[in-house]
């Protein structure tokens, strides 16, 4: 099909032209980053964190009046829910990965070190924590029973401590890149020996960079209820709900003076499922941005070819009088705009780039993929031809000798 006729047609109709083209290129800008966003928000929620989701629950206690002992209480607390039927390990840890709390400690690889060489996350778990968070040890081994220190609130005051320490496998690779970190020597809390490194543990929250996410350092820590969370292994993941309730009625029964939240007693799943709440709406709702501004694009390619069709009826019928046959007619259209999309989209690539680069700025954003701009335009490509067959298709059906009349 020669393109003269075309863009002879379109030169004639130039404020049109132009409004539909830009209406196409906003669209391809918009959607390309919309869906760099959507597809950021799933990879987000979708990371693993390391820990054995399917088979873990926790359970949080708040102290409304002070124990003589809080450390005796939590040890007292473990062995209750230790004995729960379908429960293979119990532990407590001043954090969890869904949870609202954040705490970071400076890791040293000098003793004298004026500035520290990293600031991570730090997870304080006492005694079966790798087995309970279903951890992997890829190098070196876990904490040994007597290395258990009880939680101390002023850690500094008993420096020299020796305390080992357990690092994720993207810490320590970052701490020694090229190195085994088993046997190096941190300075964390005194002298901390790396004992073991596991394959992945991630940060709590979520909320720093992505290459930071996979940074954490666990130290063999007793926490007291009173600053922790219970963590329970079950070995049936249908038996959670069933473990939840025993652990609450376990829980209950072992101090009066205690608040056993019933709200924050879930499954690791649960709490990831929260956590990414907001996540999730941000996906949706850009989802219904993109549906919107498609249908409004294709409403307007719609309605720019009906009017067209309208204003060239004449011309139409002469060219059906000529021998031209209703899929000549039809293909005429779908080139136009063919031609009108692929120019949007040409526009709408370079305002993608200008829209990402300042979300970069603005929100520390990666920069969006060459993969999501053939995505965005094979949309609109197939947009643009859907819109444009029913008025194309209705100008081909006209009948010849009607055109002709037609004023």
């Amino acid at each position: 099909m020669e393109l003269r006729p075309i863009l002879s047609t379109l030169r004639r109709h130039k404020i049109a032209t132009a409004l539909i083209v830009l209406e196409i290129a906003f669209s391809c800008a918009v959607v390309c980053n919309a869906l760099f966003l959507i597809g950021q928000r799933l990879e987000r929620m979708q990371r693993p964190t390391g820990l054995d989701e399917t088979h873990l629950v926790e359970v949080s206690v708040s102290g409304i009046a002070q124990d003589s002992d809080p450390l005796a209480v939590t040890r007292d607390d473990l062995a209750g829910l230790r004995a729960i039927p379908g429960v293979t390990s119990a532990s407590i840890i001043n954090q969890t990965v869904f949870g609202s709390s954040f705490g970071v400690t400076s890791i040293n690889l000098q003793p004298d070190q004026a500035k520290p060489t990293a600031t991570e996350t730090v997870y304080l778990g006492g005694g079966q924590i790798l087995q309970t968070l279903g951890l992997k040890v890829v190098s070196g081994r876990d904490f040994n029973g007597d290395e258990y220190r009880d939680y101390r609130s002023n850690p500094a005051s008993e420096a020299g401590s020796n305390t080992p320490v357990i690092l994720s496998q993207a810490l320590a690779q970052q701490l020694f890149p090229g190195q085994n970190a088993v046997g190096k020597t941190l300075y964390i809390d005194g002298t901390n020996p790396v004992v073991g490194v596991v394959d992945r543990l991630v940060q709590p929250r979520d909320n720093g960079r992505s290459a930071q996410y996979v940074y954490a350092v666990l130290l063999p820590t007793n926490v007291p209820y009173t600053r922790g969370t219970y963590l329970l292994r079950v070995a049936d993941p249908g038996q959670r709900a069933a473990v939840l309730t025993a652990a609450l009625d376990t829980l209950s029964k072992r101090g009066p003076t205690r608040l056993v939240s019933r709200e924050e007693a879930r499954t690791a799943e649960q709490a990831r499922q929260t956590y990414y709440n907001n996540d999730r709406t941000m996906a949706w709702l850009l989802v219904s941005v993109c549906l919107v501004l498609l249908l409004v694009t294709a409403g307007g390619i719609v309605g720019l070819t009906s009017f067209w069709v309208q204003q060239r009826t004449r011309q139409i019928g002469v060219r059906r009088a000529l021998g031209a046959t209703r899929g000549q007619i039809l293909r005429y259209f779908q080139a136009e705009n063919l031609l009108l999309v692929s120019a949007g989209i040409v526009l709408g690539m370079l305002l993608a780039f200008g829209i990402n680069q300042l979300l970069m700025s603005k929100y520390e954003l990666p920069r969006l993929p060459l993969m999501y701009l053939p995505v965005g335009a094979v949309l609109l490509w197939l947009l643009g031809q859907i819109a444009v067959f029913w008025p194309a298709r209705k100008a081909a059906a006209v009948p010849p000798a009607i055109a002709t009349r037609a004023a």
